[in-house]
């Protein structure tokens, strides 16, 4: 099996990665991947949210699979020109990719099929908002409607604030989902769809602000960690039954049936499990420990996704041990990240017993040096016995890398491996 992975970041490069570990994929490219990537595998310089040109890639290098990773392709309706051209794609079409690409969408298709989730407010304009966040009291959430590349959310108990960046969004003719706050940890579960049938992966959990203690303004994701021993054992089953499938199910009853991954991004509330978001494809950087765990052949799978054969795949199978991602970000990160800097140790991190490397945001200069490209620069992934372990192999790499002004969190997973998280009152059927 030929495979195209489009993408150019740590989330692709975990992909990539498990996609070589599988015996009946004989060749994978990326397009536009980053560096890592292309120390594995070839790479070709594309535009991503180009519908034609990923086609006319994927036709000459006769791909038996696209997997697109970024939700961009998928709202420019990628996986559609693919899906035309006959080319099995592993990605919901535009339509379908609406679940992100427009909160508000998201929120209609959740009323539709009775989901558990938040209640919300379109707001589009200033008087709107105001009225909404009087309404839900604080902490105040206001989210971008549109893609935002995870960075488009605003929780805080400033009204000030809160209705600012609700205006930033009325200023360049935007609106924004104005919601209740709710309490409780935060889970990321991805299930693969393939129009009907849903499948899950195992649980992770992120860390979306900047700073230690979840300090700061929010991020694409700092860091991640699977799977999660605290979660009630019922969890993901709850999640299918009352989540996953009857949102797939709405989707396909709306003629727009949804393939590939559904994030489905939850709190666990004293009231029970609710919907924080929807996305249209895998979570950046939670993927990077997931995968990292899964032993059963990823290709086999998506490609059953692609096909509408996923009521075929056996059981999931996952390694006993615990993985913890930490992210290293730019200097500036979220901001106007600072790039162009030489990324020094990767090898090093990389010759670490049970730790690897994924990049995101880099690229090499004319010299051959790795540098930083982007934001969010790599991260590093350590696998271990128990959370614990996994923490300390994950930081050991990360502390083998040096990159000028770069950032990263001290935190990730550290409240989990002291067993301080605690689900209050949950109870999943409530």
């Amino acid at each position: 099996m030929k495979v195209l992975v489009i993408g150019p970041g740590g989330r692709e490069h975990a992909i990539v990665r498990s996609l070589l570990r599988d015996p009946n994929v004989t060749e994978v490219h990326a397009a536009p991947g980053n560096a890592g990537i292309a120390q594995i595998v070839p790479t070709h310089s594309i535009d991503a949210s180009d519908p034609a040109a990923v086609t006319a890639l994927a036709l000459k290098l006769e791909s038996d699979l696209v997997v697109v990773g970024p939700e961009a392709p998928l709202a420019a309706g990628v996986a559609d020109a693919l899906q035309a051209a006959d080319i099995p794609v592993f990605g919901p079409s535009k339509e379908a990719a609406q679940l992100e690409a427009s909160k508000a969408f998201a929120k209609t298709v959740m009323a539709e099929a009775q989901v558990p989730t938040a209640m919300a407010r379109v707001a589009t304009n200033t008087d709107e908002a105001a009225d909404a966040l009087d309404t839900f009291g604080a902490p105040y959430v206001v989210k971008d409607d549109g893609l935002a590349a995870g960075k488009g959310v605003v929780v805080t108990d400033d009204r000030d604030e809160a209705l600012a960046h609700a205006q930033s969004c009325f200023d360049v003719g935007g609106t924004v989902v104005i919601e209740e706050f709710l309490d409780g940890p935060e889970v990321s579960l991805f299930v693969l769809a393939d129009g009907r049938t849903v499948l899950p992966l195992a649980p992770a959990q992120d860390f979306k602000r900047i700073f230690d203690g979840d300090e700061g303004p929010n991020t694409g994701g700092m860091g991640a960690y699977s799977p999660l021993e605290w979660t009630p054992p019922n969890l993901v089953q709850d999640v299918i039954d009352r989540v996953a499938q009857p949102t797939i199910d709405e989707m396909a009853r709306r003629g727009t049936p949804f393939t590939g991954v559904l994030y489905c991004g939850l709190a666990l509330t004293s009231r029970g499990t609710r919907v924080i978001e929807f996305n249209a494809r895998f979570g950046d950087p939670e993927t990077q420990a997931v995968l990292a765990r899964l032993k059963t052949p990823l290709g086999g799978v998506l490609m059953a996704a692609a096909k509408g054969h996923l009521d075929e795949i056996e059981e999931l199978r996952w390694a006993p041990e615990t993985a913890v991602a930490v992210v290293l970000a730019s200097e500036n990160y979220p901001e106007t990240p600072r790039t162009g800097d030489k990324i020094r140790g990767l090898k090093k991190a990389n010759r670490i017993d049970g730790v690897h490397v994924l990049h995101a945001g880099t690229a090499t200069d004319d010299d051959g040096n790795t540098v930083s490209a982007g934001g969010r620069v790599l991260a590093v992934v350590g696998l271990g016995a128990d959370l614990e372990d996994a923490r300390e192999k994950a930081y050991e790499g990360i502390e083998q890398i040096s990159l000028e002004g770069g950032q990263y969190r001290t935190d990730i997973a550290a409240k989990a491996a002291r067993g301080e998280i605690t689900v209050a009152g949950f109870a999943a059927q409530a």
